[in-house]
């Protein structure tokens, strides 16, 4: 193989018309980019602004009722005839009622308040 001759190696001046073009382009793209980089810096300044200002509601608690503002939640709970209340219990959305019932025994009611109807009851026995 030839190496190829020390003037060829070396770049020849361009055409001054050539120049005055790549200069021009070479202006062009640095203020594109810098453009491009403040619209960038732009966008990530208001990402961190609405981060920072947006407010967050507070979860409502899985399983809560959600009533009106100002309406109480209504509703009706059927207990066999004759049976008397001996203590409720409230958790959620639910409400357990622990009956005396009228034969003498006692039952655990469950109610689901949401959707107002009767979810369970449970006999309570003694061994």
């Amino acid at each position: 193989m030839t190496r190829p001759h020390a003037d060829e190696d070396e770049e020849k001046p361009l055409d001054p018309s050539v120049e005055k073009v790549r200069k021009k382009l070479i202006r062009f793209m640095g203020l594109n980019l810098g453009l491009l980089f403040l619209a960038l810096m732009v966008v990530i300044a208001a990402l961190v602004y609405k981060s920072r200002t947006a407010e967050t509601p507070a979860p409502a608690p899985a399983g809560d009722i959600q009533a009106p503002a100002g309406q109480p939640v209504e509703g009706d709970i059927v207990l066999p005839v004759g049976a008397r209340i001996v203590s409720q219990s409230i958790s959620g959305n639910r409400i357990s009622i622990d009956v005396e019932l009228s034969e003498g025994g006692r039952a655990i009611f469950v109610y689901d308040i949401a959707e107002q109807r009767l979810i369970g009851r449970f006999a309570v026995r003694t061994k």
